[in-house]
């Protein structure tokens, strides 16, 4: 795997997209491979076969591994990471929005993670404050250096936009005169702000 930091950048627990050796330590690798057809690949409603693949995969070591393997290769077929295909289905359907910061850290740290839209545009805002140059970041993410200074010029209007209004209202000096008797004209929809932790922020800046 390709590792872009200085040298004393501790090595990321994440595998990346052609690392394939966590699935050497998988408790399915000693069963013969009939038995991992009928138990993983089992047929439609079968619960003894699905009941006893589950208990093999609770106590696999290398169980995220293969849950992620599942979503980042549209594999929708079988029991992968403890889940069957019915209830991964959910986790398919948004995997564009799934937002991962231990998956974004280790693409700073030099893996090559199979992002989805969200964590591309986490990579790319952090990228932007940390002045990245385009080239820089279409290394990383692998892309078209067109599309890293699209990115690099969306990031640069979200984060001018979010410094423009930042601290511009301050709850704290509202007061209930200010508000008004109908409430209804509110917009319905709130929108949640991601959680950053000190830790987090802290091991972003390092590795970027």
């Amino acid at each position: 795997m390709r590792n872009i930091t200085t040298n004393d950048t501790p090595t990321p627990t994440l595998r990346g997209i052609a690392d394939h050796s966590w699935q050497a330590r998988g408790q399915c690798q000693s069963l013969p491979a009939k038995a991992i057809d009928e138990l993983f690949f089992h047929a439609a409603r079968d619960r003894a076969a699905i009941d006893e693949a589950k208990t093999i995969c609770g106590r696999c070591p290398v169980k995220k591994a293969c849950f992620d393997y599942a979503l980042d290769n549209e594999l929708r077929h079988g029991i992968w990471g403890g889940l069957t295909e019915t209830e991964r289905r959910p986790w398919h359907a948004k995997v564009n929005k799934r937002l991962d910061y231990s998956r974004v850290k280790a693409t700073f740290e030099g893996r090559h993670v199979h992002l989805s839209d969200a964590e591309r545009e986490a990579v790319t805002r952090h990228a932007y404050t940390r002045g990245w140059s385009p080239e820089r970041l279409a290394y990383a993410l692998q892309l078209d250096l067109g599309w890293a200074r699209d990115l690099m010029r969306n990031a640069a209007h979200a984060v001018a936009d979010r410094d423009r209004y930042w601290g511009l209202y301050d709850e704290d000096e509202t007061t209930d005169d200010e508000h008004t008797e109908d409430e209804t004209d509110a917009s319905p929809v709130q929108v949640p702000r991601q959680v950053h932790t000190h830790a987090l922020i802290a091991a972003l800046r390092k590795a970027a």
